[in-house]
Order: structure tokens, then C-alpha cells, then sequence
């Protein structure tokens, strides 16, 4: 892998004096009418536009991810700009009828203030615009603390096009940056991707002060494939949602969930599609799966699989890394009490367990303190819809893969998968700004 520059760390008077001047700025920004804030917007979007290729390979860089992921990524958080620009045009307020003759109620729209952003460093560059880029356009003021492991795709590289472009956001790199963000008194609101139990303590440290915040946290994502699947499809797609980059993704496939009559076909399906993958450095070579982002997380996945396979479980491909390169894996007679059933693996494994019937697939796929996403696999349209409205996830998709995301959704999870307002399309209206009521009162 090519060596990553460092960067120097944020210490909590850096973050002290952003701050202030975040909180002098947003007032200023926030002046500005919508329809100018959306210009600003764009002319970010053209000066990244410009900036692909770069961009792409500084996230190839970072984050060990192949040049596909890579693109992927660019082109979402451009788009990401383009959408926002697009909230900025909402209408800001509403008249709401009163009982009293001559008194007008409007309550408006009005933006939070200044907005902690702490990210993580799977996807770096598309999990600070989805959140930085509304916040923008609806006029608050923004403070990214990127991910340790991805500082310049999480925001150095980026913000820049933002600040040139007229906007208040600053980046505030290193470890020390995200404590002293959260319970600041002159952060309005934090948002934070990250794990399950950095989000606990986030939540914890942040209701000391009473600041706002919202969670999207992890997923332990089943896919449920049911006897009148198409085989082929619900394979196609769980390899697909498994092994997207590495496994490292919030709503990865985890486990595989397949009635009895079509789990010999379906294991068959992924084990020979898993075997098919190349592992290697994406910088120098032709690959399907790069490294893992750290040496900690090899040695997690490892020891997951290893748990599993203590317990019962059976490797039928992969399950033998090379240092951060883990190959794509595939484990069968896995059960609730297991370490790939319980925990959120973040690797490239499928998980596959057997349920007898279709009542037992809902509840094996309800059997997680995450809920985050899901997805259901049936030729049978009706009977999909059914099934998703009784499975306890944030979003469920039939016949098709967990790891889906149009920014004009709302994304987010239940459970131990996050906490607060969701963000994509007009949910970040809410998550995103205050509603403030003004009467005004004629005389009669």
C-alpha cells in the first residue's frame, strides 16, 4: 500500500478556536438566501468534479478499497452536493391556524447552529458529505472530525472546495478533536458514524450538556431467503452486499438466512462466487478485495470465524488470511450463540444459517440487538412486503441486497444501530433544523 501522509492532530484549543469561529460564521451563512447557499453548493460539487481521479485515489489509498469502491464513493459525494443544493430551495416555514381571531402562527424552519460531524473510515469521503453537504445548504456551520485512519478523504481533501466556495466548515483531524467536540458548549449538535459502543459513550458524554445528537451506528444485516427464492438472484445479491468492500460497511450482509428446501443450492451458489474472488492490493493489482483497513481488524475477523468454527460452525471457502488480506469466506451450521451470529463481523464472511420454515427465518433475523438493515428474497411480491413489515430493521429490501443507499432516502437504524433523526432527502430537514414559532396578533 502506498504510504498516507500524516497530518498533524487537532488538539482541544484547535477545537476551542474553531469553535468560536464556526459560531461567528454560521450566523452570516445562515443570512444567506437558500437559493445562494445552493450556488455555493454547486460550485463545490465542479471543483470536486474536477478533482476525481485524485480524489479517487487518495480513497484507494486510505481505505484499501478497490478502484470500483473507489469510484463509487466520488461520484456519490459529489452527488451528495448536487441533492443538498436542492433542501436549500425548501419551503422554510408553514402558517398554522389559530383559534384566536387576528393572530397569524408561523413556524419556520431555522438551522441548529454549529454541527459536530465525527465520521468513520469505510467510506470517508461519502460519510462526511451525506451529513456536511444538507447541513450546509440549511444554513448551519460545519466542525469534521475525520476518522484517525482516513484524515484527508474524510475531510482535508475535501473541504477546501467547500471553503473556497464561500461555506463554514472546518476539519479538525486526530484522536483529541471528537472528545472535545462532544458536550462543547458552543456545538450545537454532534453527529457520529462510527460503532455501537463509541456511540453509547458519544450519547452519554453528550446528554451531560444536553447537546443534540444523532447516531447511525452498526448493523448485524440478515438476509432472508425463503423456499420460493430465485436462488441465483438472492446468491448474486448476498455475495454482492457481503464482500462489498471487505465487509467494512455499516450495512453489510452478516448473515444468511435461508429456509431448509434451497440452503444446499444457495451455499453452493456463494461458495463457488466467494471462491471466484481475487484478493490482493488494489493499488498495484487486479483485484475483488483489497485489505482490511488495520491489522486489529484481520485479527478480529479471525477470531470470529475461529469462535464460530470452535462452536460448531464449518468454513466451506476462504477462512485463512494473509495479514490484513482476508479472503472472502464462507461458513455454514451457523447458529445464535456463535460469534458470526451475535457480533457485527465487518469482514468479508457469509454466515449461513439453515431455518426450517418461514416463521423461523423472521425470528433468527429479529434475533439481534441491531436493527439496522435487512433483506428478503421470495418470487412472491406480497408475501416480501409482508415479511419486511415483521423483521426490526431501519429498512428492509425485497429481492435485493442489505447494502443500498439513494441520498434521497431516509437511512437509519433501531436498536443498537443508531439514535435520533434519520438524514437523506427531506428527513435532513429535520434532522438538521429547529422549528421556532411566531405569533403575530392584529387587532379585531
Amino acid at each position: 500500500m502506498t504510504a498516507v501522509l500524516q497530518t498533524p492532530d487537532a488538539t482541544a484549543t484547535d477545537v476551542d478556536a474553531a469553535v468560536a469561529r464556526a459560531r461567528s460564521a454560521q450566523a452570516a451563512w445562515a443570512a444567506i438566501p437558500g437559493p445562494e447557499r445552493r450556488l455555493v453548493l454547486r460550485r463545490a460539487a465542479r471543483a470536486l468534479e474536477d478533482r476525481r481521479d485524485e480524489l479517487v485515489a487518495l480513497v484507494m489509498a486510505e481505505t484499501g478499497s478497490v478502484r470500483a469502491k473507489a469510484e463509487g464513493e466520488v461520484a456519490a459525494s459529489i452527488e451528495e452536493l448536487h441533492l443538498a443544493g436542492a433542501l436549500a430551495l425548501h419551503p422554510s416555514g408553514e402558517l398554522v391556524p389559530s383559534a384566536r381571531p387576528g393572530r397569524t402562527n408561523i413556524v419556520e424552519r431555522v438551522p441548529v447552529g454549529v454541527v459536530g460531524l465525527i465520521t468513520g473510515w469505510n467510506y470517508p469521503m461519502h460519510l462526511g458529505l451525506r451529513i456536511a453537504a444538507p447541513a450546509l445548504a440549511l444554513g448551519n456551520a460545519v466542525l469534521v472530525k475525520p476518522a484517525p485512519e482516513t484524515p484527508r478523504s474524510g475531510g482535508l481533501a475535501w473541504a477546501d472546495a467547500l471553503t473556497g466556495a464561500g461555506s463554514p466548515v472546518a476539519v479538525l483531524p486526530g484522536r483529541t478533536a471528537g472528545p472535545a467536540l462532544v458536550g462543547h458548549a458552543g456545538v450545537d449538535m454532534i453527529h457520529f458514524t462510527g460503532s455501537s459502543a463509541t456511540g453509547h459513550a458519544v450519547a452519554a458524554a453528550a446528554a451531560r450538556t444536553l447537546q443534540r445528537v444523532a447516531l447511525e451506528l452498526g448493523g448485524n444485516n440478515a438476509t432472508v431467503v425463503l423456499a420460493d427464492a430465485d436462488v441465483e438472484l438472492a446468491a448474486a445479491c448476498g455475495v454482492a452486499g457481503t464482500f462489498v468492500h471487505q465487509g467494512q460497511v455499516c450495512i453489510a450482509t452478516g448473515r444468511h438466512i435461508v429456509v431448509r428446501e434451497v440452503a444446499e443450492a444457495y451455499t453452493a451458489a456463494v461458495t463457488l462466487a466467494a471462491a471466484a474472488l481475487r484478493v490482493g492490493d488494489p493499488l498495484t493489482e487486479d483485484v475483488d478485495l483489497g485489505p482490511l483497513i488495520s491489522d486489529a481488524q484481520a485479527r478480529r475477523a479471525a477470531e470470529l470465524v475461529d469462535g464460530s468454527v470452535a462452536r460448531g460452525a464449518t468454513v466451506v471457502a476462504g477462512g485463512a488470511p494473509d495479514g490484513r488480506h482476508f479472503p472472502a469466506t464462507v461458513v455454514t451450521g451457523v447458529r445464535p450463540g456463535m460469534p458470526l451470529f451475535d457480533a457485527e463481523t465487518f469482514a468479508p464472511v457469509v454466515a449461513i444459517t439453515v431455518a426450517e420454515d418461514e416463521d423461523e427465518a423472521v425470528a433468527l433475523a429479529n434475533r439481534s440487538e441491531y436493527g439496522l438493515s435487512a433483506a428478503v428474497f421470495t418470487r412472491d411480491l406480497d408475501r416480501g412486503w409482508a415479511l419486511a413489515r415483521r423483521i426490526r430493521a431501519g429498512m428492509v429490501h425485497v429481492n435485493d441486497m442489505t447494502a443500498l443507499h439513494e441520498p434521497q432516502v431516509p437511512f437509519g437504524g433501531i436498536g443498537a444501530s443508531g439514535l435520533g433523526e434519520r438524514f437523506g432527502g427531506l428527513a435532513s430537514l429535520d434532522l438538521f433544523t429547529e422549528r421556532r414559532w411566531i405569533s403575530l396578533q392584529r387587532s379585531v
